[in-house]
């Protein structure tokens, strides 16, 4: 792992979750030899739903090579899991054609627990492109309306201001009317990179 104090901190929440009722250690690897080597001990755990909604800590992110399995009886409860579900920065769909088409309940609630919902895939590759999206519903962000990854992530850090009728002189370079700077613009609805015909009265 990263360093050693996520190990750490893995190997804490391992421990808690083989002691947790009603939840089985299914398979797992050999015990790590220490977290001085960041290494961790990778597990398959399962529970059933009723189990699940019952132990709010159980919906806790075990950050580490570990898997969580909740079984469901029917279709009704395992919408009944995915409305329980905290903010998700990505959710994996591995589904059929007539699976989906048979919950589509199940895909709307999910479509609103997380900001990348991902179909037969991983959710890996996070890349620097304008259709990326690395956020999510409170607490996978503080704000899933913005991303942390992609072109788009620049809105994180900046807050809108409008000039209004300015001089010309207390303007930013950005927004002076023969563009200094030869960025593109969206003026009147349209880009371009040209000079804008002054709206500023000239001093007589």
């Amino acid at each position: 792992m990263l360093y050693a104090g996520i190990a750490a901190r893995y190997g804490s929440s391992f421990s808690k979750r083989c002691g947790a009722q009603d939840v089985q250690l299914v398979a797992s690897t050999p015990a790590a030899p220490g977290t001085s080597k960041t290494q961790s001990q990778a597990a398959v755990f399962a529970t059933q739903a009723k189990s699940f909604l019952q132990n709010a800590e159980l919906h806790e992110e075990q950050f580490g090579p570990s898997t969580l399995v909740v079984a469901c009886d029917s279709g009704e409860e395992l919408e009944q899991v995915a409305r329980s579900l905290d903010g998700q920065l990505t959710i994996t769909i591995h589904a059929t054609e007539q699976d989906l088409k048979e919950h589509v309940g199940l895909l709307e609630i999910l479509s609103e627990k997380t900001g990348r919902l991902l179909f037969g895939g991983v959710p890996t590759g996070v890349e620097v492109v304008p259709a990326m999206h690395h956020g999510g519903p409170y607490p996978a962000t503080t704000d899933s309306r913005f991303t942390s990854v992609g072109t788009a992530a620049i809105l994180r850090f900046v807050r809108p201001v409008c000039y209004q009728d300015a001089p010309q002189g207390y303007l930013p370079p950005e927004l002076k009317d023969e563009n200094p700077r030869g960025i593109w613009r969206l003026v009147d609805g349209e880009w371009t990179r040209a000079v804008v015909a002054s709206m500023v009265p000239a001093k007589t």
